[in-house]
C-alpha cells in the first residue's frame, strides 16, 4: 500500500473515531475520575476508570476538542479496557514513544491507535494526542 493511500486510510480512522466515539459517557458505579486539559489549544477530557484487581475493567470518557484528542481518547479506551493496568501502562509509553517518532519495535497490536503515527511530524499536536493518556497514567498512578 502506498503512503498516500495509508495516509488516508489513518485520516479515515482518525475521523471516524472523532465522529462516532467509542466508550463517551460515565462509568456507571464507582470509578476512578481524571480531569485533564491542554491550556495550549483548549482540548479537555474527563476520564472515568473502574479498576478491579489490577485490571481496567471499564473506561469512559467525556470532553471536547480537536479531532485528535478526541479520537484518540476513544482508541485509548478501547485499547485498555479488559487489559491489565500494567499493560495498559506499557501502551502508554509505546504510544508516547511512537509519538516521539521512535521505531515501533513490539509485538504489542495498537490496532486502530497506528493511525495516530502521523501525529509526530507535528510537534504542536503531540500534545492532542496523548491528552487522554496522561490522564490514564495519572489515574492509576494515584490508586
Amino acid at each position: 500500500m502506498s503512503f498516500n493511500n495509508l495516509d488516508t486510510l489513518y485520516r479515515q480512522v482518525i475521523m471516524d473515531h472523532y465522529k462516532n466515539p467509542r466508550n463517551r459517557g460515565e462509568v456507571e458505579g464507582e470509578s476512578l475520575t481524571v480531569d485533564m486539559n491542554n491550556p495550549t489549544c483548549g482540548d479537555r477530557i474527563q476520564l472515568q476508570m473502574q479498576l478491579e484487581d489490577g485490571v481496567v475493567k471499564d473506561a469512559k470518557f467525556e470532553g471536547e476538542g480537536c479531532s485528535i484528542s478526541m479520537s484518540s481518547a476513544s482508541m485509548m479506551t478501547q485499547a485498555i479496557k479488559g487489559k491489565k493496568v500494567d499493560d495498559a501502562l506499557s501502551m502508554s509509553k509505546l504510544f508516547s514513544n511512537m509519538m516521539l517518532g521512535e521505531e515501533m519495535d513490539t509485538d504489542m497490536d495498537l490496532g486502530d491507535i497506528q493511525a495516530l503515527q502521523g501525529v509526530s511530524k507535528f510537534p504542536a499536536r503531540i500534545k492532542c494526542a496523548t491528552l487522554a493518556w496522561k490522564a490514564m497514567e495519572k489515574g492509576v498512578h494515584e490508586v
